[in-house]
């Protein structure tokens, strides 16, 4: 297949690639050959995940990635650990039994090697964002979007066979490089379930097990300054105001804040002060006015 290199239990078939069969213990992915140098861009992958598993009892799921390192095997969904660049994972089991998410469960990740999936906790502690999605067993096709422009990361879904997107994920602050490369890897882990990555091709079909990729450039317009950027040299990252490992896990798919700690109890405190000085110099004023009406009667 042209532009691309696959590898693990990667099967091509004229109309699909399935990453893995629906077996234990399988991995596989599929990576293209040429870095993307684009600065702006949306990505549509329309994938199928189906297997006869009843339902938390399949797995793992799907990534997508784009990273610096390609075809490296690994832990994470059948890819490496500590990687450079963005992931997105289509996890499909919940490894953590005290989890409140429901899956299938989407969530993001950016690394510059840093940081460590953990499977055990579904990679909670590096999760930037994330949502419930049902795309597993779906007798229809089902979408993902990603777009990445002005350091703004979106991901969005169409998984109800209504033509049209559904926010997922919205993150600002994202730095990514040019010249990484885009990928998709799948695994079974000890439990079974079917993985399939479509024929990376540009024309639609009426086949239900078709996946297609396709990479759009957006038209963004820069600042000299921006132009003059070596885009290449980026190191990857997020400019947040909290660390992801402050997530914890929402009923809702998304996550919330961690415990109240250090100045934001203090300013808890400190609200709940002055909203007690208030309540007394208002209730001072009322009496001091009823006293002075009390005495006009006498």
């Amino acid at each position: 297949m042209p532009l691309w290199d696959f590898q693990g239990s990667t099967m091509l078939t004229s109309q699909y690639v399935r990453l893995t069969p629906d077996e234990r213990s399988k991995e596989g992915s599929i990576w293209n050959h040429q870095p993307c140098f684009l600065k702006d861009w949306e990505m549509h992958v329309h994938f199928k995940v189906h297997g006869a598993g009843k339902k938390n009892l399949h797995g793992d799921g799907i990534a997508l990635w784009y990273t610096r390192d390609r075809l490296v095997p690994g832990p994470v969904f059948g890819s490496k650990d500590n990687f450079h660049g963005l992931a997105i994972f289509l996890d499909t089991y919940p490894n953590d039994e005290t989890t409140e998410r429901v899956f299938p469960y989407i969530s993001v990740m950016v690394n510059n090697g840093s940081l460590s999936y953990d499977h055990s906790k579904d990679g909670r502690w590096s999760e930037l964002a994330g949502c419930t999605a049902d795309f597993r067993n779906r007798d229809h096709d089902t979408f993902l979007a990603v777009r990445y422009s002005r350091g703004r990361l979106t991901v969005m879904t169409d998984l109800e066979d209504k033509n049209e997107w559904k926010n997922c994920i919205d993150i600002t602050g994202v730095r990514l490089p040019t010249g990484y490369y885009f990928g998709a890897s799948a695994g079974t882990g000890d439990l079974s379930g079917g993985f399939l990555m479509e024929q990376m091709a540009v024309c639609d079909s009426d086949n239900h097990d078709i996946i297609s990729i396709k990479l759009f450039q957006l038209t963004v317009e820069r600042t000299p300054e921006e132009e003059s950027i070596d885009w290449t040299k980026i190191e990857p990252g997020v400019n947040f105001l909290k660390s992801p490992k402050d997530n914890v896990d929402d009923p809702t798919g998304n996550f919330r804040s961690g415990p109240l700690t250090g100045w934001r109890v203090f300013l808890l405190l400190l609200c709940a002060l002055l909203g007690i000085i208030v309540c007394a110099v208002v209730g001072a004023v009322v009496f001091q006015k009823r006293q002075e009406r009390n005495k006009r009667f006498y």
